[in-house]
């Protein structure tokens, strides 16, 4: 996330490990060791776009395999972020910066759903978890720090933003430089836990060359079946990805809702992307488990630089609005940081960090953008995501 002081100018950068290894392993090459006696093989031909993922798995015995648990509640911890961030507009509630840590780390009895808080996950273990663990925590503490940002901002709540002054700009609570942070935290978190989690951990050579060979004990299904799943539960909330779609929705939120929206190419490809990876580790298939991983790696990498874009396109085509132009570049802020995620493309925290300086320069934030600023943010990310159009 990026430091509010930074945000002065203003993000100068947002700058448990769990149980899977956090850190990226680029190896070439990974074998799956087949569960022996556990399943029969899976015909992909059986595989539609209509196939409910959690009810398809089964073991030789009928048992369903698939949990989605551990994934799903942390996209319901970040719902909850995002919830608590918009009562300070919807309610004129003064936001707690505390409270927000503590739903990060899922400490304190923090959300208002008791399950969540009873748990045993948290969204912070795995937030830049794919970075070092010096860099995996100071992502964690800008993170927090723009927390503090917006709790800061929700104090001038009833008050009318301008030009050093936080408050309301239209349907929008910004700091005295304009930045809107809920948005900025959204979508940064999009970012530092979806794509980061599911990309560059949940996806890398190394999680997917787990034993795969024997169930964790007490459990229906493998390690590696269940990292699969964490993918699943943590993307989506539906039991068909993108099945809620229509002409004017996604029918999903967050990254999931991104895909839609910036993605429309690859969009229709992840639910059959999710089934297939999975029936390829029952299949002991690495081959077709691969083409999957390059499949929803890179439309994750894409959907996010194009939202990038599309935001800052947006700034520009509200020249008469400043709560409209306000809002765009909140959440264009907040993918430009997530940007350093996008490791396929080779993106880093000095590349999105270096955009971010060049937004943000001027001393009052938003209020000093110009179409220059814009542009030379665009022209680098289209550069760097081979993005022409």
């Amino acid at each position: 996330m990026f430091k509010p002081r930074l945000l002065v100018r203003i993000l100068p950068v947002i700058a448990l490990v769990a149980s899977l290894t956090a850190c990226n392993d680029d190896d070439d090459d990974f074998e799956i060791t087949p569960p022996e006696n556990l399943r029969s093989k899976i015909d992909y031909s059986k595989l539609t776009d209509t196939t409910a993922y959690a009810n398809f798995f089964a073991d030789n015995k009928g048992t369903k395999t698939v949990d989605l648990t551990p994934g799903s509640t942390r996209l319901l911890m970040f719902r909850a972020i995002n919830t608590y961030n918009g009562t300070a507009v919807g309610t004129g509630a003064k936001l707690d910066s505390t409270v927000l840590k503590n739903m990060f780390a899922n400490t304190g009895n923090a959300f208002t759903d008791a399950a969540l808080n009873t748990s045993g996950v948290n969204l912070r273990s795995v937030y830049a978890s794919s970075l070092s663990a010096t860099d995996a925590e100071n992502e964690r503490k800008r993170l927090e720090a723009g927390f503090g940002a917006v709790a800061t901002a929700s104090l001038s709540v009833s008050a009318t933003a301008a030009d050093g002054k936080a408050g309301k700009l239209g349907n929008y609570l910004v700091d005295a430089k304009g930045i809107e942070w809920a948005q900025v935290i959204q979508k940064s978190m999009i970012g530092g836990l979806q794509l980061d989690y599911i990309s560059n951990v949940l996806l890398s050579d190394k999680n997917l060359a787990l034993d795969n060979s024997k169930v964790v004990s007490g459990k229906p299904y493998t390690e590696l079946e269940h990292n699969w799943d964490q993918i699943f539960g943590l993307l989506t909330a539906n039991p068909v990805y993108g099945g809620k779609a229509t002409a004017t929705s996604s029918g999903e939120s967050f990254m999931g809702s991104y895909l839609w929206e910036y993605n429309k190419e690859d969009f229709p490809k992840i639910h059959m992307a999710l089934l297939k990876g999975r029936a390829a580790i029952v299949n002991n298939d690495p081959t077709t488990l691969k083409a999957q991983v390059a499949i929803l790696r890179p439309a994750m990498e894409k959907a996010v630089a194009a939202a990038a874009l599309g935001y800052l396109g947006k700034w520009k085509t509200n020249a008469t609005n400043d709560a409209a132009r306000a809002h765009a570049i909140g959440e264009g802020l907040g993918f430009i940081y997530s940007l350093r995620f996008a490791k396929l493309a080779g993106a880093d925290a000095a590349f999105s960090d270096t955009i971010l300086a060049g937004l943000t320069s001027a001393p009052n934030g938003f209020w000093g953008l110009t179409n220059t600023k814009i542009d030379a943010a665009a022209a680098a990310i289209r550069t760097k995501f081979n993005i022409t159009n």
